[in-house]
């Protein structure tokens, strides 16, 4: 039995002191690898809140004055931080969602590294605008300037990741921040800001956990001067509602149902790799907002790629302790959406799915040997092959390691099916055809297309999505509002 000694507890980060919620409420962390509460985490209150906010107000007029390379420099510090601590973070984060140590050590660390370089690189840009001759006596010219206090409301699946491109480019601004975590994978938040805060001046980056209610009234506060969200369209669209109150900028970047889409012209052996390994059957176990959930593949080849497929997963999908570095896929991050995923897995064979990979989930199913890991959150990477693109398994978001294989004929049918749903965050094409990949780029609705590999993401490219994938980035300057200035010198 575990006893609180063993129970790790983490607070809120606001004007630079770890502090409890104000009421004292806790909401308590649980590992989904094995399903037992590991740390407890703040439950703030609207007084929580207001604490943050008012420091980060007090704190923004000394921030914004530094000059671009002031803030540069800080940041730069802070991507040193990053490398000091990053075993320690990675650790969190698997610890808290379930993603394999292999993947948030080397992966991700060296990620959010490079995107603090990133934005202290771009923060002079902040400092450059145009000039317009409006006519002989008169001049115009446009400012930018940061917006004030910016919300980031992060996911369970990457909240690091998440964290770090919402804050990074909104402190380069000029501007102070407030993280909510989701209250599912809070721990790796509220220590990432525990360091930055070593080296950041205090107020201008807040952390505050606790449940929905807490993020309903940070969205909606007054002094908010912009909100970004990585989550799903039920969240996103409590925020509109809220936020028809009381109007501010907003970031959606939400959720997906993305093609993977391979021609009979494709190198198949790579393709099957990379639709299955890279595209949906990730160390996060297919969490993942681009998640490449329907595999489309040309009939001409079906036959012969669903063994290449099946080939890929035996051999390079292993469950396992998180933290063990030989681990490739982690387990579901929480109950509530465990349970979304296997109910999801049933429709899908209630649909008239034919299972040609996986199907089962369980932690006993997969773990005779290791009892410890017998209430975790395991789910077996799983491929449906479906003929009708309208059904649920093919419409609605799993969020977890489920693909769907559809046939198709040809380039029309393809673009018929990848653009078959609601969604349009990320696509994938597959082929050596260089026209064709030029015009299924150009017709996909999907605001990020990859040819021949998948999920290549970084600061040196925009990342958002089309319809209901969200709108917006957390770019540089959406941190800023712009200025137009006239001056009559005659």
């Amino acid at each position: 039995m575990q006893t609180i000694n063993e129970i790790e507890h983490y607070l809120n980060v606001i004007n630079g002191k770890q502090l409890p919620a104000t009421q004292g409420k806790q909401l308590t962390s649980i590992n989904p690898a094995n399903g037992k509460v590991w740390a407890t985490i703040p439950c703030s209150t609207e007084e929580d809140i207001d604490l943050a906010i008012k420091h980060a107000k007090q704190a923004v007029p000394a921030w914004s004055q530094l000059s671009a390379m002031e803030r540069a420099k800080y940041l730069r510090e802070i991507a040193l931080q990053v490398e000091k601590y990053g075993e320690e973070l990675a650790m969190l984060e698997t610890k808290d969602n379930g993603w394999v140590y292999r993947e948030t050590l080397h992966g991700l660390i060296p990620s959010l590294v490079s995107i603090w370089l990133d934005a202290a690189g771009a923060a002079s840009h902040v400092n450059k605008g145009e000039t317009v001759q409006l006519d002989e006596e008169t001049i115009g010219y446009t400012l930018r300037e940061p917006l004030g206090i910016v919300v980031g409301i992060l996911p369970w699946n990457a909240p690091l990741f998440t964290f770090t491109i919402k804050a990074a480019y909104a402190l380069a601004a000029g501007n102070a921040v407030i993280i909510k975590p989701s209250e599912h994978a809070s721990v790796s938040s509220l220590k990432y800001t525990e360091l930055l805060n070593q080296i950041l001046p205090p107020g201008i980056l807040n952390v505050i956990s606790g449940d929905g209610s807490t993020g309903s009234y940070l969205v909606g506060h007054r002094d908010v001067d912009r909100v970004t969200l990585t989550g799903s369209g039920q969240t996103a669209r409590a925020i509109t509602k809220k936020l028809a109150q009381s109007p501010k900028p907003v970031t959606f970047e939400l959720g997906g149902k993305s093609p993977n889409i391979v021609f009979a012209d494709a190198d198949v052996k790579k393709a099957a790799e990379g639709v299955t390994l890279n595209g949906i059957f990730t160390g996060n176990a297919g969490q993942i907002c681009v998640g490449g959930s329907r595999i489309l593949v040309q009939k001409d080849i079906l036959p012969d790629f669903l063994p290449l497929m099946k080939k890929s997963i035996e051999e390079s999908i292993h469950f396992g302790d998180p933290m063990n570095l030989a681990t490739s896929m982690g387990p579901i991050a929480n109950n509530v959406q465990y349970k979304k995923v296997c109910d999801f897995i049933e429709l899908g064979k209630q649909e008239g799915g034919e299972v040609i990979f996986g199907g089962n989930y369980g932690g006993e199913s997969f773990f005779d040997d290791q009892a410890d890991l017998q209430k975790g959150y395991w789910v077996e990477p799983t491929l449906l092959l479906v003929k009708d693109s309208s059904l649920r398994i093919c419409q609605e978001e799993v969020f977890g390691p489920v693909s769907v294989v559809l046939p198709f004929d040809n380039e029309e049918d393809a673009l018929r099916l990848a653009n078959d749903t609601s969604f349009g965050l990320g696509a994938g094409i597959w082929t050596n055809n260089l026209g064709r990949a030029h015009r299924m780029m150009k017709k996909i609705d999907s605001g990020n297309v990859w040819v021949n590999t998948y999920r290549r993401v970084g600061p040196e490219l925009p990342f958002g999505g089309f319809k209901e994938s969200g709108f917006g980035k957390d770019s540089l300057l959406e941190n800023t509002r712009e200025k137009a200035c006239v001056i009559h010198i005659g």
